[in-house]
């Protein structure tokens, strides 16, 4: 009997277990694991890099915009990422499928309907909402499409760039040279598209700007 291995990302305790047992409750082909955060789900996916799905929250500490998706697309591009979340703004969703989002689920909807969603990705296929439009092409889908081509490390730089950090100080947190740093640099100015390092970060974002507004109006987010 296979096992197909799926993987919850949320910070909160509570939702990861209700999703858990949506998920795995009496079935012995689904082993479901959960992790707070992208550094939990790294030690999983180190530990045992056969997983044939993760779910990831796009509001969670230490995650900005679709930093995690991002990241997780880039460093483990045949892992399938489903996004759930509790915002359902259409704009919101579009931009995590140019981004590689292998489907995107409301945390509104029933467990009828989480199954289904869930059994679509792994059969191999993009689960999309009703209703939401994904064949849409503008100037922040060229963004998005330029951004989903950045490194695990060039993403993490670019996120340490939009904080405001000089190439000494991410040097230091990524324990690298700073030879490295300035080399990452020019690879994103090169692949955004954009000539420095400030057009760089106003890139990240506007790539950030819809999925925040959508949060704070859903009352999820503080500005």
């Amino acid at each position: 009997m296979t096992r197909r291995r799926i993987i919850i990302v949320d910070d909160h305790p509570l939702f990861r277990a209700a999703l858990k047992q949506t998920l795995a409750g009496g079935d012995a082909t689904i082993l479901v694991e959960e992790a707070g955060d992208l550094a939990e789900l790294n030690k999983a996916l180190e530990a045992e890099r056969d997983c044939d799905l993760v779910l990831l929250d796009l509001n969670m500490p230490g995650v900005r915009g679709f930093s995690g998706l991002l990241l997780l697309r880039a460093q483990y591009p045949d892992i399938p990422v489903m996004i759930i979340s509790a915002v359902e703004e259409d704009t919101v969703v579009r931009r995590a499928f140019e981004l590689g989002a292998a489907g995107y689920l409301h945390k509104s909807v029933g467990p009828t309907e989480i199954r289904r969603s869930i059994e679509t990705v792994l059969s191999g296929e993009v689960f999309v909402p009703e209703g939401v439009s994904v064949g849409s092409d503008d100037d922040q889908s060229a963004l998005m499409r330029r951004l989903a081509t950045l490194t695990p490390q060039q993403v993490r730089v670019l996120m340490m760039l939009s904080d405001g950090l000089m190439n000494k100080q991410i040097a230091y947190e990524l324990t690298i040279s700073e030879a490295t740093v300035k080399a990452h640099v020019s690879a994103i100015l090169q692949k955004l598209d954009v000539d420095s390092r400030t057009q760089a970060v106003i890139a990240a974002a506007r790539i950030e700007q819809g999925q925040f507004e959508a949060l704070f109006s859903a009352g999820i987010a503080k500005p």
